[in-house]
């Protein structure tokens, strides 16, 4: 497992701050918000985690492919439950919808309620993708294990889990080592023509290369951790972690986040918001 996720926060404020603030954060956040359902209660959210996320200080340039493929996940997925729910969930399930246009051959409507939840989707999921690049970017390779470990996770989950979050990097490396050595021996995958159908095709002879490399190189993980004893006693870790001032206060921050949320879903104060300018008078 040569490869780890790149350590662009290097050098940021929230990078300067013990590991486990950004897990600790990251899952008080989900908690929360995956309880807040009125999209004016969540774009506020959403304002406040990017502040959050500016202070990883994760370059723009370094990352926007991967904004702007987990927007277009995000709105796809969004785009996708409001066609099968039709917004006929939770606080609009019993209620009369306001069709705005019907989709043919099959009628399907897209609806006032539709696109109001939609909306809260694509503002819950932007916000735990903006408090989640923290936790791939701003934490130290060599840091995510022992961050784990001092949060109470044994030894083996911590491992496992550290190894688990090197071994998408190592992958992507692989294969695309694997397309250069076929493109050295005369055969171009990624080559340009034909359709989906076609360009897939033409890469199938490297899943194969790429999942016997992986296989071979997790097997290989193994025997080291089992030559050096791993799972015998208890492990010793070097790095000590110590939690300063400003980590108690962003982990209070999202702790008491947290609490508002639970508080604002058990009382009904955080229920779906439809958009007035969507509904005709």
């Amino acid at each position: 497992m040569r490869a780890s996720f790149s350590f662009l926060g290097r050098g940021s404020w929230l990078a300067r701050r013990d590991p486990r603030v950004p897990i600790l954060a990251g899952l008080f956040f989900v908690l929360a918000v995956t309880q807040l359902r009125d999209a004016r209660q969540l774009a506020l959210v959403l304002g406040l985690v990017l502040i959050y996320y500016a202070t990883a200080g994760i370059a723009w340039r370094s990352v926007r492919l991967r904004w702007a493929y987990l927007l277009v996940v995000i709105g796809i997925f969004a785009f996708f439950n409001t066609l099968l729910t039709g917004g006929r969930t939770g606080t609009f399930s019993n209620a009369e919808t306001h069709v705005l246009l019907t989709i043919p051959p099959f009628g399907t409507e897209i609806s006032a309620e539709g696109v109001s939840l939609m909306l809260s989707q694509i503002l819950r999921f932007a916000g735990i993708a903006a408090v989640s690049f923290p936790m791939a970017y701003a934490i130290a390779p060599g840091d995510f294990g022992v961050a784990l470990r001092r949060l109470g996770v044994g030894d083996r989950i911590a491992v496992m889990v550290e190894l688990t979050v090197r071994f998408i990097p190592t992958l992507a490396g692989e294969f695309v080592e694997t397309i250069d050595a076929q493109r050295v021996r005369g055969y171009d995958p990624t080559a340009r023509g034909g359709g989906p159908i076609t360009r897939l095709r033409r890469l199938a002879p490297i899943f194969v290369p790429v999942t016997v490399g992986s296989i071979a190189g997790a097997e290989d993980t193994i025997d080291a951790m089992d030559l050096r004893g791993f799972g015998v006693g208890r492990r010793t870790w070097s790095h000590e972690l110590h939690f300063g001032a400003a980590d108690w206060a962003i982990v209070a921050i999202f702790a008491s986040f947290l609490v508002l949320a639970t508080y604002l879903n058990l009382s009904g104060h955080s229920q779906h918001y439809l958009l007035p300018f969507l509904v005709s008078d």
